[in-house]
């Protein structure tokens, strides 16, 4: 079993490794995700840029390590009515944001990207999951606000958590909604990595 590197920062994905019971080590990117937000319109096209572009970052870091390795990186948006909707960056835009959303059904994008240190083969892909939010009242709203929850996530909502409790509806995989869709990791590290995660190994005690 090769080495696995999260190409991200993101504690939702990190947890749904360890849940899986992938054994993982954390390579944080840094990379300016705004320049890419501004110049590209389509959801599914940005989402799979920035994902490359994070695998890219952290294998040119990485690139004269001795040991190989499989970098997986991820990125995730929501769209509504064709706007591509970020992270907030303060209570009060996450309100904005939540507002717009309640009563409505978005399209949570997520763009995964594995490549591998000593191997210049690249595979990009996305998954698209439709999520629809109950109606609150602009008082519920604050209140959700107020559990941060919102802090470095698309959409300023998590599935995890209080969030649970106004979706009312999800087509599509609901770990694409968490921030990586594990059935498209699982079916590109097996058939193009020839690395299968069901293999019975030190990783799963």
């Amino acid at each position: 079993m090769k080495k696995i590197i999260l190409a991200s920062k993101s504690t939702d994905r990190s947890e749904m490794f360890n849940r899986a019971g992938i054994s993982f080590e954390i390579f944080a990117t840094n990379i300016d995700e705004e320049k890419y937000k501004t110049t590209i319109s389509d959801g599914i096209a940005l989402v799979k840029k920035l994902a490359k572009e994070k695998a890219v970052f952290a294998k040119n870091k990485l690139i004269n390590n001795k040991e190989n390795a499989i970098i997986v990186a991820a990125d995730t948006i929501v769209e509504l009515d064709g706007k591509i909707i970020g992270k907030a960056h303060s209570e009060e835009e996450a309100f904005k944001i939540l507002k717009i959303m309640m009563g409505r059904t978005h399209r949570l994008i997520t763009g995964i990207a594995i490549t591998e240190i000593k191997n210049p083969k690249i595979v990009i892909d996305s998954d698209t999951t439709f999520v629809e939010f109950l109606k609150l009242s602009d008082e519920e709203i604050r209140k959700y606000v107020k559990t941060n929850e919102w802090k470095g996530r698309a959409g300023a909502y998590s599935i995890r958590d209080k969030a649970s409790l106004f979706i009312k509806k999800i087509n599509g995989s609901s770990s694409n909604v968490i921030g990586l869709s594990m059935h498209k990791l699982y079916l590109i590290l097996k058939i193009e990595f020839q690395i299968n995660l069901f293999q019975l190994d030190e990783n799963f005690t």
